[in-house]
C-alpha cells in the first residue's frame, strides 16, 4: 500500500477543522492530514509561518476561502515545499471597497458586544439555502463559538489587508484545483474562473448543490474532486 500523502489543511474565517472532517474521513488512510490554526495571528504572513512550521517539509495544501488566501501567502513563502495546491471557494483578488465596508461593519458588530450576532448574518452567504436552517447552519454556528470573538478580529484584519495575487497564479507549477460551490455568492465562480485560467494546467470544478462550504455541505464530491487531485503527479 502506498504510504498517505502528506497534506496541509487550511480553514476559512471562523472555521477549525470541522470544515474538513468529512473529506478526511473519507479519505482516511491515503493521507496525513495538518490542519492549521489559523485562529492567532492577524496578518497572512504569520498565519502562514505558522502554518509552515507545523507542517511536515513537503505536503499537498488545499486551503477553503480565508485558508486559499493562505495558501497563496504559503505559495509566495514556500513554494518548493508544496507538491499540490487546491483553492476551495476562495479569490485571488483583494477585496473590492464594497466587500472591506462590510467587512469593517461586521468587526464593529463584534467590538460593541454582537459577535453573537455575526455567524447568523453571514449564515445565507456561507451555506446553500436549503442548509442554512437545517443542522449545519448549527455547526457553523457551533465552529464560530470555539473560534470566538478576538480570533475573529484578527482573522478579518488579516483578510482586510490581503494583497492582490493575481500576478503570481501564472508562476504556480504544481497540479492545481480550484473548486467552487455552484450557488457561493461570498466568492462567486467567476472568480474560481479567473484562477483557473491563469493558472497553467489547473482544473476547475463547480461543485452542486453547495454554498461557500463545499467540504461540509457536499463532502463525498469534495472528496472525489481531492482524491482526482492527489492522483496526479506531484510538482
Amino acid at each position: 500500500m502506498p504510504d498517505p500523502v502528506p497534506l496541509l489543511l487550511l480553514p476559512g474565517l471562523l472555521c477549525d477543522a470541522r470544515l474538513w472532517r468529512d473529506p478526511l474521513a473519507l479519505l482516511g488512510d491515503a493521507v496525513a492530514a495538518t490542519v492549521a490554526d489559523l485562529a492567532q495571528d492577524d496578518t497572512l504572513n504569520a498565519m502562514a509561518r505558522r502554518a509552515l512550521a507545523a507542517a511536515p517539509p513537503r505536503f499537498a495544501l488545499a486551503g477553503l476561502s480565508m485558508g486559499g488566501y493562505v495558501a497563496l501567502e504559503i505559495m509566495r513563502q514556500a513554494p518548493e515545499r508544496v507538491t499540490h495546491l487546491a483553492l476551495f471557494d476562495t479569490s485571488a483578488r483583494p477585496d473590492s471597497p464594497e466587500a472591506a465596508r462590510r467587512r469593517r461593519g461586521l468587526m464593529a458588530l463584534s467590538r460593541s458586544g454582537q459577535f453573537k450576532g455575526v455567524t447568523p448574518r453571514l449564515l445565507p452567504s456561507l451555506l446553500h439555502p436549503d442548509a442554512v436552517e437545517g443542522p449545519l447552519g448549527h455547526e457553523v454556528r457551533d465552529m464560530a463559538d470555539r473560534i470566538g470573538k478576538e480570533a475573529f478580529l484578527r482573522q478579518q484584519l488579516a483578510i482586510l489587508h490581503r494583497p492582490d495575487s493575481r500576478p503570481m497564479l501564472p508562476g504556480i507549477r504544481v497540479p492545481t484545483l480550484v473548486a467552487v460551490g455552484e450557488a457561493d455568492i461570498l466568492t462567486p465562480p467567476e472568480l474560481s474562473e479567473e484562477m483557473a485560467a491563469a493558472i497553467p494546467g489547473a482544473r476547475l470544478a463547480l461543485i452542486p448543490q453547495s454554498g461557500h462550504l463545499p467540504t461540509m455541505e457536499r463532502p463525498e464530491a469534495s472528496t472525489a474532486l481531492l482524491r482526482d487531485w492527489l492522483a496526479r503527479p506531484p510538482g
